[in-house]
Parts: structure tokens; C-alpha cells; sequence
């Protein structure tokens, strides 16, 4: 049985945590409600972005979070291309933009 809850009220409860901390988190794509996979765009308010895709490996239960535009960061137009080839592929992903100057996450699981 699986027992995580569904993405909107997890991706709401991110939200909210970052907001408490003065961090802006947007939702750019609403997917799945249930089971959409999250895409996060990290964006440092210096021009350059990252994007994370969540992945979870062995029996599902282990969150982590790949480095889609890799290692470096990129600018923008590349990280949206990267997002764009992304939901053309999975119709069901949620985007979410995260404004944070050291560019954290703020989602559980390592980036890998």
C-alpha cells in the first residue's frame, strides 16, 4: 500500500514551510494531483537556475532528487527547454519555482 501523501498537499505543505522562512515557492505547472512527479527550478536571483527532478529508486520509498540541467547551474532559457522536453514527455508533472539565494530545495531527499 502506499501511503505518501498526494503530490498537491505535499507540494502545499513545502510551500508553506519555505514561506515561513521568507522563501518564495511557486507553482509554475500544476500536474497529477495524486501522483504527479515534481520538477523543481531553482532559481539563485542571480540569473542562474538549476532544475531537479524527483526520483525515487529500490521500492519507491526513497526520495532523491536528480540533477536534470546537471552539475551547474544554467540560464534560464536552457533550464525551461530542459522543463518544456520534461512535460511534453509526462503530461502529469508539477513545476515548482523556488527563489532562493543558496539554492535550496527545501523539498525532503538528497540531491544526487
Amino acid at each position: 500500500m502506499d501511503d505518501r501523501l498526494p503530490t498537491h498537499l505535499w507540494v502545499s505543505a513545502h510551500i508553506r514551510a519555505a514561506d515561513a522562512q521568507g522563501v518564495a515557492m511557486t507553482v509554475v505547472r500544476k500536474g497529477d494531483p495524486s501522483r504527479g512527479t515534481v520538477i523543481l527550478k531553482l532559481n539563485r536571483l542571480d540569473r542562474s537556475f538549476t532544475v531537479l527532478v524527483q526520483t525515487r529508486e529500490g521500492d519507491g520509498d526513497r526520495l532523491f532528487w536528480a540533477r536534470g540541467t546537471g552539475g551547474d547551474p544554467v540560464p534560464e532559457a536552457e533550464a525551461d527547454a530542459y522543463i518544456a522536453r520534461q512535460t511534453r514527455y509526462d503530461p502529469d508533472v508539477w513545476v515548482v519555482e523556488v527563489e532562493d539565494r543558496q539554492g535550496r530545495h527545501w523539498f525532503e531527499g538528497p540531491v544526487r
